[in-house]
Order: C-alpha cells, then structure tokens, then sequence
C-alpha cells in the first residue's frame, strides 16, 4: 500500500474515531502538543492512560469483591480512571464513569458492578481503538511518509 493510500486510511480511521464518539476534542489538543522535539509525546501519554487504566480497573474489581465495600474507595478509583480519560479524549470510558459515580453515591453495588463491566468494556474497544491508529501512523512513518493533521 502506499503512503497516500495509508494516509487516507489513516485520515478516514481517526475521523471514525471521533463519529463513533471513542475520542473528543480532548484527543485533538493532546495531539496538537505534539511536535518535532517530541514525536512520540502522543503514544506516551495514551500508554501511561493504559497503564493507570488496567491498574484502577484492576483495584475497581478487588474493590467490588470485598465482603463490606468502601464505596468511598470505589468512588476514588471511578474519579481517577474518569480523569484520566477525559485528559486523553477517551469519551466513552469517561461518558461510563459518570454513570460509576453515581451508583458509587447511592451506593447500589449492581449498579457499580454493572459499570465495572461496561467500563471494561469500553477500555478495551478503546485500548483496540488506539492500537490500531498507532500501528497505522507507524506504516505511513516507515513508508516514509507524514501523518496528517
């Protein structure tokens, strides 16, 4: 395939992203920190997101095993993962923390469980989401072409 065939992939793929409602305007400022002295400013920060994400989702499922739950606690971790990807632009995860919270504030743990698996759910079609944009950024890189803005 070529570069101008990838970078209209490319192009087609993120607008996709945006219409599907997986990123926001958010995303588009992040990318626009990005530049020559620091061309990887991007995936470093959508992977310390994946790091942060698997770490709280991992805390939100012990969290919502225990015996006696701390909804406080729950909330916490919710408000974190809701943060963080609201910083990134990951708008479905965040659109689903919303929902976590409040059931952490009623604290209705079929609510909170049935957000802990959507909030999977929407972390690992976005984690796919970004893999896939990142891997196709790397084809046009190594085709020697740019990717577009």
């Amino acid at each position: 395939m070529d570069v101008l065939q990838l970078q209209k992939q490319f192009v087609d793929y993120r607008a996709s992203l945006y219409h599907e409602g997986f990123l926001d305007e958010q995303f588009t400022q992040l990318q626009e920190l990005q530049d020559e002295n620091n061309p990887d400013f991007v995936v470093e920060v959508v992977s310390l997101f994946f790091e942060d994400s698997e770490r709280l989702l991992n805390e939100l499922t012990k969290a919502l095993e225990q015996q006696s739950i701390d909804f406080k606690r729950v909330d916490a971790h919710v408000h974190q993962l809701k943060g963080s990807s609201s910083s990134i632009g990951a708008q479905r995860v965040q659109k689903v923390c919303i929902a976590f919270r409040n059931y952490c504030e009623e604290q209705n743990i079929e609510g909170c469980l049935k957000c802990l698996q959507q909030v999977k759910h929407e972390y690992s079609l976005v984690k796919t989401k970004f893999e896939t944009m990142f891997q196709l950024e790397q084809q046009i890189l190594t085709a020697g072409g740019s990717i577009p803005v």
